[in-house]
C-alpha cells in the first residue's frame, strides 16, 4: 500500500523528451504555513529569501506529500544532472460557467475527437478540471491514465481518416467554448519584464545579498569610500544586466508580438463561415487560407495545395510546396502513415503562406493541429525563455572556490574571536572586528571582475561582424577541439554553376552537352524533364524557388507564365503553371507544357517528381529527378546504362553534384484520375534520362581557415546531406582530409529475413589521373593497408543510413568511427543532431558551423553554434556572424581562449588579494590592529578594482596555438600557483612583521601610543634619518598606528602588483601584457605610487596614510624583500607552472593520462592491430567484434524529432545562480 500511495506522489511529464521533468504531488498545511510565516517575522525576512533560493525547502516546510491526485502544490525537478526544482500550484478550472449546458452524463464525451485527453480530464458531475502551467505549456490532471497530460494540441494517434471526418466539417461552436477554456488561447505571450521585477531578481542573488552584508558592515566601521566604489560598480553592473533582460525581453515581445494579432476565417459546423482573432483559435478548427498569410498556428493541410516560406524554421527563405493529407481508410496514425515525409502536409506557425493552389471548387483548407506554446514558433520561443543550464567545469570549479575562500573567511572569523575574547575586548567591538575579517577573504568585486573578461570579447565578436545572444558561451569557446561544418553554403559557395548534362539513348550515355558552350540545350524529354520538375512559383511576374531549380530551369532557356484562358488553345488542362520555350530556347515541338500535380522534394526521401502535360496531347508525362542512387531504383533496369556507377563516380569525386532525371507517359487521358494517383504509383516503372551535373566550389576562405584549425589541432569534421563521393572530393580539396591520409567508405545494411546487420569497410584509393585534377576511386578486395600504414593518417566516411543502422545494431563500434570519423554525407537534420551529441559523449567540445538551413537542430546542441543565417531560425543558435563564411570559426575560437584565460587569471588574482589581505589583516589582528582605511583604499580601488577592470582588455592573440587552455579552475598548475603564492606571501608578511620588532628603534606604539605621542612632540622631523619615525607630529590614537603596519602595508600592496603582473600571461592565448596600455600603465603608476609613498618624508602624506617614518635602510630593506618576493614568484609561475613541457614530462613519469574517452579510445586503437578494418564485412551479433545489438534504440527520422531525448544539451546559466 505504501509503494502504491509513493508512485501515486510521482510521476514523469514528458517522458523521453528534452525538457523530461519529475512531478511529485503535495497538500498544504495551514498549520505549517502559519509556523513558516512566524519564522519569516523573526529572521526579518530570512526564511523567504532562503525559500526563494531553494523552492523545494518551502515545499517540505509547508506541505506534506500525497498522491497527485489530490495535490493543490506540485513539485517538478529536472531530470539533468543539474537536478533544479521548480513549485507550481494546481489550478481548478469549473466548466460550468460556460453559457450552455453541458452533459453531466459520464458517458457522453465533451469533444468529438474520441482520442482527446479533455474527455479524459474532466470529472463529471462536478464538470471540474485540474491544470499546472509549466514553462508556458498547459497541462490537465488526466483521471484515466493517472498523469498530468499536455492539452493544446491534436492527439498524434488520430489517423487520416480521424482528421479527413472528425474534423473535416468543423467543430460546433459549444465544443470551440469548451476547448478555448480548456487549453487556453492561441497565443506566444512574452510579457515585457517589468523592471522592478528584474531588479529584485539580481538584486537577491545569493552574491549581491552577501554583499550588501559586507558593505553594510564596512560603512559601519566608517570604510565609506571603497564601500561606495563598490556599490557604484554593483549598481551599474545591476544596472546594465537589468537593461540587457529588459532589451532581450522588448525584443523577443515585438518578435512574436504581431503572430497574436491575425484576422483568420473558420468553418463552423453548422454555421458556416466566421472570422474570428486567432487568439481564439482551438486544435480541430477548420482554417480558411485565403493567399497570402502568415500562420498563427499549426496545421494540416487537408483540401488544396499551398507554396509556402519556411524561413523561420529553416532559415533558407525557399517557397516549399505543401500538398493535402492523403484520404485513406488506414487507421495507422497520420504522422506514421507518411514516415518521416509527414513535414510536406503540416503548414507551421510563423511561415508565410505565399500562394495557395485550391483542387475543384472548394477553398484551401486546414485543420488546426497546435496553437500556443505547442506550435514550432511557440517551441522555438520556449527554447530562448527557458535555456538549458550551461555545464562548464569553469563554473562549478568557481562556485567550489568559493566555498573555499568564504571556508578562509570563517577560519578568520573564529580566529579573530579568540583573539579579540582572550584581550577581552567589548563583545560588540569583538563580533564586529570578526566579521570584517570574514569579509576580507570574498572579494565583493568577484561578480563584476568576472563577467569583464567576457563583455570584452564579446564586444571584440561584434566588430568582427559575430553577435552573441549566450555570453556565457564565449568562455566554452575556448576549449573547443572538434568543429563541424555543413558543406553547401558553408565550405562551398551558395549557388551551383551548370557544367553540363549527360543524357541516354539505347542504354548508353550520350556525348556531353557542355553549357560554356554557349549553345542552347536541344529539345529532349530531358529537356522538359530540366523545364517541367521543379517547385519554382511565379510571384509577382518573378520566379522564385530553390537556388538549384533555379539554375536548372534557367539553363533550358524556357520561361514560366501564369495559366489564363488563352492557354486553353494548347487543348491542356487548367493549371496554376506555364512553361513554354523562351526566345533563345532551341526548337522545340512542344508549343508549352503545364505542370498539373508535385510531389515535392524531401531530404528523406532524396528526389521529386511531378506530373506534366504537353500541348497538344491527351495523355500525361511523370517527370522525376533526384539522388542518382535514389532515382535509379524507380527506373527500368534495362533504361539505366551498364557503367552508371562509373560515370557517377568519376563526376562526383571531381567535386561536382550530380542529380539525375527519369521519365514515364502516364497511360490515363483524365485529370481525375491523375489527381487521385499515389506517389508510389506515380514513382516507378520510369525510363533513365541522364545525368545533371553542376559545380559547386570551395569558397575562397574555406582552405586557409581548415589549414588554420589543423595547425592548431582542431579537428574538423563535414557534415552535409550532399552525395557522400561529392563530400568526400570536397574535403581532400578543402585538405580537411590531408594529402597522403587514407579514407575508409563504412557502409552498414539493416538486418534482413535470415541476413543480420552488416558493416563493410572499403578503402577509397586517390590516383593521379591527370595533371591538376584528383580522382578518387573505390577500389574493393584489391588493397589494404598494410602493417607499416596502419598508424598512419585514416578518415572514415559514411552516409545518414549507414550511421542510424550503426547507431542501432552496432551501439559499441560508433565510438571507434568517431575518433577518426570526418565525412558524414546524406545526413538528415535528426541524424546531424544526433552525432554532435555522440561526440560530446566522447568528451570533444563541439563547435558548430552551418547556414542554418537544416542546421538549427545541431547549432543548439553543439557546445558553440554558429550560425551564417539571419533568419528568425537562427534566433536560437548562440553565435550568428553576418559575414557568410567560416572565418568567424577561428575568431570564435581566439576570443573564446582569451576570454577563459582572462577569467582564470583573474580569478586567480582576486582569490590570492583576499589571502594576501587575510594573512596581512591577522597578523595586525594578533595585537588587536588593522591596516588604515586609506591603505585598504590603496590595494582595494587603485589596484584591485582597476586590475579587475582592466586586465581582461588584452586583445586574443592572433595564431591559434596546437593547444588548449586549461579547462578547469581545479587543475594541477592552478591550484599549485594559489598554494605556492600563498606560502611565498605568508613567508614575506610573517618574516617582516617578526623582523620589525627586532629593530633597535622599534617601539610597540600601539601599547605606549600616549608616551609616543609626548616624546614625539621633543624631535624635529628635521633632526636625522635616525630619529626621523618621531616626525609626524599630527597623528591620532587608535588601533591603526604601528611600525608592524606601516611596514607590511608596502609588503602586501607590491604584492597585489605582483599577483596582477605574473598572472596576466600572454602569449600563446593572449597578447604581450605591454599591448594592453592602461592595463600597463596601472601596474606601473600604481608601484610607483607605492614606492613614492614609502620613500617620502611628508608629513601630511604620511599623516593620511597613518604610515610611521622610519630609517631609509629598512624601507630599502622592505622593498628588497617584495622585489625578491616578485623575482621568486614570477619564475615559478613562468618557468614552472606556465611550462607545458614540463608538465607532460611530470604526467609521462607517473603514467597520468587523459581521462576524456576520445583520448582513451585513440590510445586503445594505436595499439590495436587490427584497426581500422579494411575490405571485410562485420556482422551485428558477432562476439568477438564486441557488437551488439541496441533494442532501446528509435530511429530518429521514424518518429516527431520533438519526441527524441536531447541529453547532454548545454544552454546558459551563469554560476553565480547556483549559490
Amino acid at each position: 500500500m505504501e509503494e502504491k500511495s509513493r508512485k501515486d506522489h510521482r510521476a514523469l511529464l514528458n517522458p523521453g523528451e528534452e525538457n523530461e521533468l519529475e512531478v511529485f504531488g503535495y497538500e498544504t498545511q495551514n498549520l505549517r504555513r502559519v509556523l513558516c510565516l512566524l519564522i519569516s517575522v523573526l529572521t526579518c525576512g530570512v526564511l523567504l529569501l532562503v525559500f526563494y533560493w531553494k523552492p523545494q525547502w518551502r515545499v517540505w516546510a509547508t506541505c506534506i506529500p500525497c498522491p497527485l491526485q489530490e495535490a493543490d502544490t506540485i513539485l517538478l525537478r529536472t531530470t539533468d544532472e543539474f537536478q533544479r526544482y521548480m513549485r507550481k500550484k494546481v489550478i481548478c478550472l469549473d466548466l460550468s460557467t460556460l453559457k450552455f449546458p453541458i452533459s453531466k452524463n459520464p458517458e457522453e464525451p465533451l469533444v468529438a475527437d474520441r482520442y482527446s485527453v479533455i474527455n479524459q480530464a474532466v470529472l463529471k458531475p462536478e464538470l471540474k478540471l485540474r491544470y499546472i502551467q509549466v514553462q508556458k505549456i498547459r497541462y490537465v490532471w488526466d483521471n484515466v491514465e493517472k498523469r498530468f497530460q499536455k492539452v493544446g494540441l491534436l492527439e498524434d494517434s488520430n489517423s487520416c481518416y480521424d482528421i479527413h471526418h472528425t474534423f473535416g466539417q468543423g467543430l460546433t461552436s459549444e465544443e470551440q467554448e469548451v476547448r478555448r477554456l480548456v487549453c487556453g488561447p492561441n497565443a506566444i505571450e512574452v510579457e515585457i519584464q517589468p523592471i522592478w521585477k528584474l531588479l529584485v531578481k539580481q538584486v537577491l542573488n545569493p552574491f549581491y545579498v552577501f554583499q550588501a552584508f559586507t558593505l553594510t558592515l564596512w560603512l559601519s566601521q566608517g570604510y565609506i569610500p571603497y564601500a561606495v566604489a563598490i556599490i557604484i560598480l554593483s549598481v551599474i553592473s545591476i544596472v546594465l544586466t537589468v537593461y540587457d533582460l529588459r532589451q532581450q525581453s522588448v525584443n523577443l515581445h515585438n518578435l512574436v508580438e504581431d503572430h497574436n494579432k491575425v484576422q483568420v476565417t473558420i468553418s463552423v459546423k453548422g454555421q458556416g463561415l466566421q472570422e474570428l482573432e486567432s487568439r481564439l483559435l482551438v486544435p480541430g478548427d477548420i482554417l480558411i487560407l485565403p493567399g497570402k498569410f502568415s500562420l498563427p498556428c499549426d496545421a494540416v493541410l487537408i483540401d488544396g495545395s499551398c507554396v509556402v516560406n519556411e524561413g523561420m524554421l529553416t532559415g533558407e527563405s525557399i517557397p516549399v510546396t505543401k500538398t493535402p493529407l492523403p484520404h485513406t481508410e488506414n487507421t495507422t496514425a497520420w504522422k506514421s502513415y507518411s514516415l518521416e515525409d509527414y513535414r510536406k502536409h503540416v503548414l507551421f506557425c510563423g511561415t508565410e503562406v505565399i500562394q495557395v493552389k485550391p483542387t475543384g471548387l472548394g477553398p484551401v483548407r486546414a485543420v488546426v493541429l497546435q496553437t500556443g506554446y505547442n506550435t514550432a514558433k511557440g517551441d522555438l520561443v520556449r527554447s530562448i525563455l527557458y535555456p538549458r543550464p550551461l555545464n562548464f567545469k569553469l563554473y562549478s570549479d568557481a562556485f567550489k572556490f568559493i566555498v573555499f575562500l568564504a571556508f578562509l573567511g570563517v577560519m578568520g572569523f573564529f580566529y579573530a574571536l579568540g583573539v579579540y575574547m582572550y584581550h577581552g575586548v567589548s563583545p560588540r567591538d569583538t563580533v564586529t572586528m570578526a566579521l570584517l575579517l570574514l569579509t576580507v577573504a570574498v572579494p565583493p568585486v568577484l561578480p563584476a571582475a568576472l563577467t569583464t573578461g567576457i563583455v570584452y570579447a564579446q564586444k571584440r565578436l561584434k566588430r568582427k561582424n559575430i553577435f552573441c545572444i549566450s555570453p556565457q558561451r564565449i568562455n566554452m569557446c575556448g576549449q573547443i577541439n572538434l568543429v563541424c561544418f555543413d558543406k553547401t553554403g558553408t565550405l562551398t559557395e551558395d549557388g551551383l554553376d551548370l557544367w553540363g548534362t549527360v543524357p541516354t539513348a539505347d542504354n548508353c550515355f550520350q556525348e556531353v552537352h557542355s553549357f560554356s558552350s554557349g549553345k542552347a540545350l536541344p529539345w529532349s524529354p530531358l529537356c522538359a524533364a530540366m523545364a517541367s520538375c521543379h517547385s519554382l512559383i511565379l510571384l509577382d511576374g518573378t520566379i522564385q524557388g530553390d537556388p538549384l531549380d533555379l539554375r536548372m530551369f534557367e539553363s533550358t532557356a524556357w520561361i514560366m507564365e501564369d495559366f489564363n484562358v488563352d492557354h486553353c488553345k494548347f487543348g491542356i488542362s487548367a493549371s496554376n503553371v506555364i512553361i513554354k520555350p523562351g526566345p533563345k530556347a532551341s526548337r522545340s515541338p512542344v508549343e508549352a507544357i503545364a505542370i498539373l500535380r508535385q510531389f515535392p522534394f524531401s531530404s528523406s526521401l532524396q528526389r521529386m517528381s511531378v506530373v506534366a502535360q504537353l500541348s497538344g496531347e491527351d495523355h500525361f508525362h511523370v517527370y522525376m529527378k533526384g539522388a542518382p542512387e535514389m532515382l535509379a531504383r524507380f527506373c527500368r533496369s534495362e533504361t539505366v546504362p551498364k557503367n552508371f556507377s562509373q560515370m557517377l563516380r568519376n563526376y562526383t569525386v571531381q567535386g561536382f553534384r550530380v542529380i539525375a532525371l527519369a521519365h514515364k507517359a502516364l497511360k490515363m487521358g483524365k485529370f481525375s484520375e491523375v489527381e487521385s494517383l499515389t506517389r508510389e504509383k506515380v514513382e516507378s516503372e520510369l525510363t533513365f534520362l541522364g545525368l545533371l551535373v553542376m559545380e559547386n566550389r570551395l569558397k575562397k576562405e574555406t582552405k586557409p581557415v581548415l589549414k588554420e584549425l589543423s595547425e592548431a589541432r582542431i579537428r574538423t569534421v563535414m557534415i552535409t546531406g550532399d552525395n557522400l563521393q561529392t563530400a568526400i572530393t570536397v574535403a581532400r580539396n578543402s585538405e580537411m582530409i590531408p594529402q597522403g591520409s587514407r579514407v575508409i567508405l563504412v557502409e552498414a545494411k539493416e538486418p534482413e529475413e535470415f541476413v543480420p546487420a552488416s558493416v563493410t569497410w572499403q578503402l577509397v584509393e586517390n590516383r593521379e589521373c591527370e595533371p591538376g585534377k584528383n580522382e578518387t576511386y573505390i577500389n574493393i578486395g584489391k588493397s589494404s593497408v598494410t602493417d607499416g600504414e596502419r598508424g598512419s593518417c585514416y578518415h572514415f566516411a559514411m552516409s545518414g543510413k549507414s550511421y542510424q543502422v550503426i547507431f542501432q545494431h552496432f551501439n559499441s563500434l560508433l565510438p571507434k568511427i568517431l575518433v577518426n570519423g570526418t565525412i558524414f554525407a546524406r545526413m538528415s537534420p535528426g541524424q546531424k543532431s544526433s552525432l554532435v551529441e555522440e561526440f560530446q559523449k566522447l568528451n570533444y567540445y563541439v563547435g558548430m558551423c552551418g547556414d542554418g538551413a537544416n542546421d538549427c537542430g545541431a547549432l543548439k546542441m553543439a557546445h558553440a553554434g554558429v550560425s551564417l543565417s539571419e533568419q528568425e531560425a537562427s534566433v536560437a543558435s548562440p553565435f550568428t556572424s553576418k559575414t557568410a563564411n567560416i572565418e568567424c570559426v577561428p575568431h570564435l575560437i581566439k576570443e573564446g581562449r582569451a576570454a577563459l584565460v582572462s577569467s582564470f587569471g583573474v580569478f586567480k588574482y582576486l582569490t590570492m588579494y583576499g589571502i594576501i589581505q587575510l594573512i596581512g589583516t591577522s597578523l595586525l589582528y594578533w595585537q588587536l590592529q588593522l591596516f588604515g582605511n586609506y591603505q585598504y583604499l590603496m590595494q582595494d580601488i587603485a589596484i584591485t578594482l582597476m586590475v579587475c577592470l582592466t586586465m581582461s582588455s588584452t586583445h586574443a592573440y592572433p595564431k591559434l596555438s596546437p593547444y588548449r587552455p586549461a579547462g578547469q579552475l581545479l587543475s594541477p598548475p592552478l591550484l599549485l600557483s594559489v598554494f605556492l603564492n600563498t606560502c611565498f606571501t605568508c613567508i614575506v608578511q610573517v618574516c617582516a612583521f617578526v623582523y620589525v620588532k627586532q629593530q633597535p628603534w622599534y617601539c610597540e606604539v600601539y601599547r605606549y601610543r600616549e608616551c609616543f605621542l609626548d616624546n614625539q612632540s621633543n624631535f624635529s622631523t628635521n633632526v636625522s634619518l635616525e630619529r626621523n619615525w618621531t616626525g609626524n607630529a599630527t597623528l591620532v590614537p587608535g588601533s591603526i598606528l604601528s611600525f608592524e603596519s606601516t611596514t607590511l602595508w608596502p609588503i602586501t600592496t607590491i604584492n597585489c602588483i605582483t599577483e596582477a603582473f605574473i598572472f596576466s600571461k600572454g602569449k600563446p592565448f593572449r597578447k604581450p601584457i605591454y599591448t594592453n596600455y592602461i592595463f600597463s600603465f596601472l601596474l606601473v603608476s600604481t608601484l610607483g605610487l607605492t614606492v613614492f609613498l614609502q620613500f617620502s618624508d611628508f608629513q601630511d602624506i604620511y599623516s593620511g596614510m597613518e604610515l610611521i617614518p622610519t630609517i631609509t635602510s629598512w624601507r630599502v630593506s622592505v622593498l628588497v624583500a617584495a622585489f625578491t618576493h616578485f623575482c621568486v614568484a614570477f619564475f615559478v609561475e613562468d618557468a614552472i607552472l606556465q611550462n607545458r613541457e614540463l608538465w607532460l614530462l611530470i604526467k609521462k613519469e607517473l603514467g597520468i593520462y587523459s581521462k576524456s574517452p576520445y583520448r582513451n579510445w585513440q590510445k586503445k586503437l594505436a595499439e590495436d592491430p587490427t584497426w581500422p578494418p579494411t575490405n571485410r564485412t562485420d556482422y551485428s551479433g558477432d562476439g568477438k567484434n564486441g557488437f551488439y545489438i541496441n533494442q532501446g534504440y528509435e530511429s530518429s527520422e521514424q518518429i516527431p524529432r520533438e519526441n527524441l531525448e536531447l541529453g547532454g544539451q548545454t544552454t546558459e546559466q551563469h554560476f553565480w545562480t547556483r549559490l
